[in-house]
């Protein structure tokens, strides 16, 4: 490690390093802009100058950029030096000349990078009185809200967006003093992580438009550490709330997941949380179909009635806790307990639980994936079911570009030079799917197949690679590709519910470890606790759990159905629904929103949402982490894991009625099976203390806490209690040294921007000092998990197509698609097809078409797409109107004469219909 010398103080640094990162691992406050730990350096601010000496005689120095020099040993540098100090503050003052001084009213305000660094470089006094250039705003969607005038030209978000996350509609525009930042025109951002705007950003020029809405200082926010519950990735975040609202999402740095970036609907889409179709208080539905609010001692006691003594099931569900789901079916028994998953994910989950718990590869971090150097994807689009995953897999196509540039000695943090030096060579990657891709930008070669042809095409490759042949160039090349690796990657999972596409991503991988080569097999999942819930419902004895429709079948024998956090709607098909709801059974059903299954049902109770409760999740990695609750639940609402145990007490239940404490019912369920063990081990115990103290949920800088109650009282009211975390409800407290899992935001003193991470961090870049959150639970046994699969034959008649779901980021996730700006982008539910399949049927985009599945007939929002699989159409799944259409089913399509396009009507906008000076950009 070399040695150098900052300001007379020896430092060993890491080989390779630059002088800025030297500068911050060494806890140092060298100001920059333009740096980022995740996508490298440029030098375009040049606001981390400081001089570089010659050797020790050498009094005079000269200015170099610390985010552009690398360490030497025995190199000299002064931050300090007179020369250095004036030249900072001078980058400073001419970044202010044209920035408006309006921080009193800025989004960013408190929590601005740009202020942090003014402070730290002494800059104060303005002494340019000419006119400033001005800019008109954009309209960017219902997501972003655009300020240019406070831009500081750092090109911090053109690196991010079309760099780092492949967007292609923003960039920079014009050039000298005139450089202009954002769309061709105004319109809707296309980047499923735009959002990652808002932080990459140093000052207010992209704000997050929904808080914009109702607004709260940054400092006022009362933030906890969580869990995102949009997809099965399991992102780290931090929820802010303020008076009993969640204002805002922001992500919390974990190194082996999600590092520093969300996506858009891990950001933005838990408005539903305020949405004013939560249920408040428990309600028992009277004869005439209406329900009537009771309080929550009297919903327990009319359930235990109803439970006690009595022959009862219980549904689960993928989006709530593996604390909740465990508790339920430990109330109703093990026979009673149905997952809660559709028969086909079921399934589906269920080989995947068997693979990862068995097979001889790797399932990989998504760190670990970034450094993989080939990729085969079989029938998944990452982006829209495993979106941080994605981002990722765009990180991993540059490691060509690493390679030649550590060929040529550059280092990897010198990024415009190895963007340059590669310019579009890439890692292979190739893409096996029935449809487009959002990944296909990136892919070295895509090829469009049917679900059957996608597992025969995974199988192929494996016996190919195996040694031995096939006619086919695509296969041949994918074998060829995987072979000359030093990390392959195989990506597949559930999304085609077609258990012979994830065995034929297996036998993939497999082949490949027979060969010598370390193997990652990673497989995409669809809820935040799928594959938690499937480890919870698999039977070392290899017998089948209990399913939704042989449940709707024995549904008459049963008194009570308990349904937990589970629309059954978008389950159970119509038949089996019919079944359980006029089967006889009293129905008793918790949840957050209210849906058609909580219509159904005899008594509801009405369930906190994830920023006010806390449990375990297991994200598709095998990672259990935990998420904590951000504030109180408002009105009678109650954690489905506390709705249990006071069920469990009603009924006087042998073993949980001795459970009061969430750290019991963790320590219950580790105890439950072996696989679950380490799950007292996800997060600290709510006895953990930082030094003899809780972890504030507030900063040191909230106010209002008695303004907030004034209308009810004038004296600050005591702090509500937390005797379930390691947490307070208060900003009394110390967040500093305490474990990663723990953290509820991120603060420093001079640094009160998301930038304070690096005080946080190890290293730059690196693991949090508190270590990595979460326990990987899967360990495998590494005996194999190859089996074989016989595709079931279909055969299509004239004018008959087969139906494939086709995710979005946007619509087809439950809960998200609840909040308004998601809804929005979401848009109607539409039916997929080549261009090919439009000539024919004599639509374009934007007409409609009758599909015909049985006897369901469905008018459908024509979508074309460039790359379709023969004899395949797809449809938007999850969206309400599809629920009736079934994956791998047989349809027909007709042209819908009746269908009306609707109309262009403007639902908002941020342009302006006039200008007052200032320069024209758009």
């Amino acid at each position: 490690m070399p040695t150098i010398y900052i300001d007379g103080q020896a430092l060993e640094v890491a080989q390779g390093e630059n002088i800025l990162e030297a500068c911050l691992n060494a806890g140092m406050d060298l100001p920059y802009f333009c740096w980022h730990p995740a996508m490298g350096s440029i030098g375009s601010c040049r606001q981390c100058a400081l001089v570089q000496y010659q050797n020790e005689e050498d009094t005079r120095g000269r200015i170099v950029m610390g985010c552009m020099t690398p360490v030497t040993e025995g190199a000299r540098f002064s931050l300090n030096a007179e020369n250095a100090t004036e030249f900072r503050s001078a980058v400073v003052e001419s970044l202010m000349l044209n920035h408006p001084h309006d921080c009193p009213v800025c989004g960013e305000g408190g929590e601005c990078h740009l202020q942090d660094m003014t402070v730290m470089v002494g800059h104060r006094d303005r002494r340019y009185t000419g006119k400033k250039n001005t800019h008109r705003n954009q309209y960017l969607g219902p997501l972003i809200h655009h300020e240019m005038n406070r831009c500081i030209t750092c090109y911090r978000c053109e690196r991010y967006y079309r760099d780092y996350a492949g967007g292609k509609d923003l960039g920079a525009q014009a050039s000298h003093d005139h450089v202009y930042f954002g769309r061709h025109e105004d319109g809707v951002l296309q980047s499923e992580f735009s959002g990652n705007l808002v932080e990459v950003c140093p000052t207010g020029v992209f704000t997050d438009k929904p808080f914009l809405k109702h607004y709260s200082r940054k400092w006022d926010l009362q933030s906890a550490p969580s869990i995102c519950s949009g997809c099965a990735v399991g992102c780290n975040i931090a929820p802010g709330e303020r008076y009993g609202k969640l204002k805002r999402v922001h992500n919390r740095y974990n190194h082996e997941v999600n590092g520093y970036f969300l996506c858009d609907r891990g950001r933005f889409g838990s408005g539903y949380i305020n949405s004013d179709a939560r249920l408040d208080y428990a309600g028992i539905k009277k004869t005439d179909g209406r329900f009537m609010a009771v309080h929550q001692q009297q919903a327990i006691d009319t359930a235990a009635s109803w439970i006690k003594n009595k022959k009862v099931a219980g549904i689960g569900s993928p989006r709530a806790s593996l604390e909740a789901n465990y508790l339920l079916r430990e109330l109703v028994g093990r026979d009673n307990f149905v997952a809660g998953f559709s028969d086909s994910e079921a399934e589906i989950m269920g080989t995947i639980v068997r693979s990862l718990k068995n097979t001889t590869a790797s399932n990989p971090s998504i760190k670990q994936m970034e450094a993989a150097d080939a990729i085969l994807i079989l029938g998944e689009d990452v982006t829209n079911t495993a979106p941080r995953v994605a981002l990722g897999l765009r990180q991993s196509v540059r490691n060509k570009a690493l390679e030649l540039g550590e060929q040529m000695g550059l280092p990897p943090w010198q990024d415009a030079a190895i963007r340059n030096l590669a310019q579009d060579q890439r890692s292979p990657m190739m893409i096996i799917s029935a449809m487009d891709t959002r990944l296909d930008d990136v892919a070295s070669r895509c090829v469009s197949l049917a679900a059957d042809d996608i597992a025969s095409f995974g199988y192929a490759v494996a016996e190919v690679l195996a040694g031995g042949k096939s006619g086919d160039v695509a296969v041949n090349e994918a074998a060829e590709i995987l072979l000359g690796a030093k990390k392959p990657l195989i990506v597949s999972g559930s999304s085609m519910l077609h258990s012979g596409i994830v065995n034929g991503a297996v036998a993939v991988a497999e082949a490949l470890e027979s060969q010598g080569k370390q193997a990652m097999l990673s497989l995409c999942v669809a809820e935040s606790n799928s594959l938690g819930l499937a480890l919870l419902v698999d039977s070392p004895l290899k017998t089948k759990p209990l399913t939704l429709s042989k449940l709707a079948k024995k549904s008459g024998k049963l008194d009570t159905l308990i349904v937990l956090e589970n629309d059954l709607e978008r389950r159970a098909s119509n038949t089996d629904i019919e079944l359980l709801v006029r089967g006889g059974p009293k129905i008793v059903s918790m949840d957050i929103l209210e849906n058609s299954t909580l219509n159904n049902s005899d008594l509801v109770l009405p369930a906190a949402s994830y920023a006010e409760s806390q449990g375990t999740l297991v994200s598709s990695e095998g990672r259990a982490q935990r998420y904590f609750p951000v504030y109180q639940p408002a009105a009678e609402r109650l954690p489905t894991w506390q709705w249990m145990l006071q069920l469990a007490d009603a009924c006087e239940h042998k073993t949980l009625s001795e459970l009061e404490h969430f750290d019991q019912v963790v320590a219950a369920c580790a105890a439950s099976q072996p696989l679950f063990a380490t799950l007292v081990d996800v997060a600290p115990m709510r006895d953990y203390r930082s030094q003899g103290q809780k972890i504030p949920r507030q900063t040191h800088r909230y106010s209002g806490r008695t303004a907030m109650n004034a209308g009810v009282s004038v004296h600050e009211p005591q702090q509500p209690e937390d005797t379930e975390s390691p947490l307070s409800f208060s900003m009394e407290g110390l967040n500093r040294d305490e474990a990663a899992s723990l953290i509820p935001f991120v603060w420093s003193p001079g640094w009160n921007s998301n930038q304070s991470l690096q005080k946080f961090q190890a290293e730059v870049d690196g693991p949090l000092k508190g270590g990595t959150a979460g326990v990987r639970i899967i360990q495998s046994t590494g005996a194999g998990a190859l089996q074989s699969s016989e595709p079931a034959e279909q055969k299509l008649k004239p004018h008959q197509w087969h139906l494939v779901p086709v995710h979005q980021v946007h619509g087809s996730e439950e809960m998200s698609a609840n909040t308004d700006e998601i809804a929005e982008l979401a848009g109607r539910a539409f039916i997929a097809i080549g261009e090919k399949v439009a000539e024919k049927l004599g639509v374009t985009e934007g007409d409609g078409l009758v599909v015909t599945q049985g006897k369901t007939d469905i008018s459908l929002r024509v979508k074309i797409l460039s790359r379709v699989a023969k004899n395949c159409v797809g449809f938007s799944a999850g969206y309400s109107e599809t629920l009736g259409l079934t994956a791998g089913s047989l349809v027909s399509l007709v042209k819908d004469q009746q269908w009306v396009r609707p109309t262009s009507q403007m639902i908002a906008t941020d342009k302006r219909t006039g200008t007052q000076g200032g320069s024209a950009h758009v």
